[in-house]
């Protein structure tokens, strides 16, 4: 059971991290939500969710060609992982999001329009799994003890958490839309780049804490 409550909690906050930032994908869905109602903006992130789960498959599946090395090094992981996500942060905190992508509206009720659109535009960014890489090392997801059940367990999820996230934008979205600044959007960057940034600290300091007992400095 702790297994299980283990993989849940980090693999529905890959879910949420890989989901979070407002770039191309989010605007698009904060767009459809004040346009076309919440469900336009959800199932565009349904999608979203969907090529998430295949880059993560992706990764997975590169990942246990080498599970050796990541339990021989996997407190070097965490720690380059975590440094990985300080940076990366740190872009969400100062880029903005709004120059990325051209005004998109549609007012057809399409929700399969809306998925996959909502999956091309992310599939679009292979560079995502290089964000997916440090967060299963960060998460120590998947483990080479793993049973199958617990990896499907794993990536169902990684889905949860994506789908939590857009339903909770949307939600919001869709209840202040006559009060709402799209260009807000970079306030919650920065609000969820330093969300990222601590939790990427604490990971930080207690890889470097192991590594430094493995080494036998402490």
């Amino acid at each position: 059971m702790g297994t299980f409550l283990s993989i849940l909690i980090g693999c529905v906050s890959i879910g949420v991290i890989l989901s979070a930032p407002m770039g191309p994908i989010g605007i698009l869905c904060v767009q459809r939500t004040l346009n076309n109602g919440r469900n336009s903006g959800f199932f565009t992130g349904v999608g979203a969710a969907v090529s998430d789960l295949f880059y993560c498959l992706l990764v997975g599946l590169g990942i246990s060609l080498v599970t050796d090395f990541i339990a021989d090094h996997v407190n070097i992981l965490q720690i380059v992982g975590s440094v990985i996500l300080i940076v990366y942060a740190l872009y969400m905190i100062f880029h903005n999001p709004v120059s990325q992508i051209k005004e998109n509206i549609d007012q057809r009720d399409d929700h399969w329009r809306d998925m996959v659109t909502g999956f091309l535009f992310t599939l679009s960014n292979p560079l995502i799994m290089f964000l997916i890489i440090p967060l299963f090392a960060r998460f120590s997801f998947p483990l080479p003890e793993y049973k199958f059940y617990h990896v499907i367990f794993g990536y169902a999820s990684i889905v949860l958490g994506a789908l939590l996230w857009w339903a909770v934008i949307t939600f919001f979205v869709d209840k202040v839309r006559s009060h709402f600044n799209i260009r807000s959007m970079w306030l919650i960057n920065r609000i969820i780049g330093i969300i990222i940034i601590i939790l990427s600290c604490y990971g930080l300091v207690t890889g470097v804490y192991a590594f430094l007992q493995e080494l036998h400095v402490i």
